[in-house]
């Protein structure tokens, strides 16, 4: 698996990002999609709408929010092809997960790169 990277979506695209993929169910305000530099938009691989607005970026809630956000993405058939998809984009080369929530650290991309990064770990034994 090539390198797996998160960027907020108000970071300017760069020529290392790789493969783009925005993991927002919502298209994040004030940016155009020419700025976006998008390869796909990975929609059904974000939170549901319920979990997001649960969750609200509140760091204690985080690993609750780990645990629910997995759930979603084994129980959902859309959303179990769309984490596939992206353990398919991320095999090919570079993946910069792209999210638009101003808590670097405590978003649905950091949480689906570990969720990718295991994924791997786990197929390889």
């Amino acid at each position: 698996m090539a390198a797996i990277a998160t960027k907020r979506i108000y970071a300017p695209a760069a020529e290392d990002d790789g493969r783009r993929v925005l993991v927002d169910r919502v298209w994040p305000r004030g940016v155009s999609k020419a700025r976006a530099a998008l390869d796909d938009w990975a929609k059904a691989a974000a939170p549901s709408g319920a979990l997001r607005r649960w969750f609200g970026h509140r760091a204690e809630r985080w690993p609750e929010f780990l645990a629910r956000y997995r759930a979603e993405l084994r129980d959902d058939a859309a959303a179990a092809a769309a984490f596939d998809g992206l353990r398919a984009a991320a095999r090919r080369g570079r993946l910069t997960l792209l999210y638009s929530a101003r808590d670097e650290a405590h978003n649905q991309a950091v949480a689906l790169k570990r969720f990718l990064e295991e994924a791997e770990a786990q197929e390889r034994g």
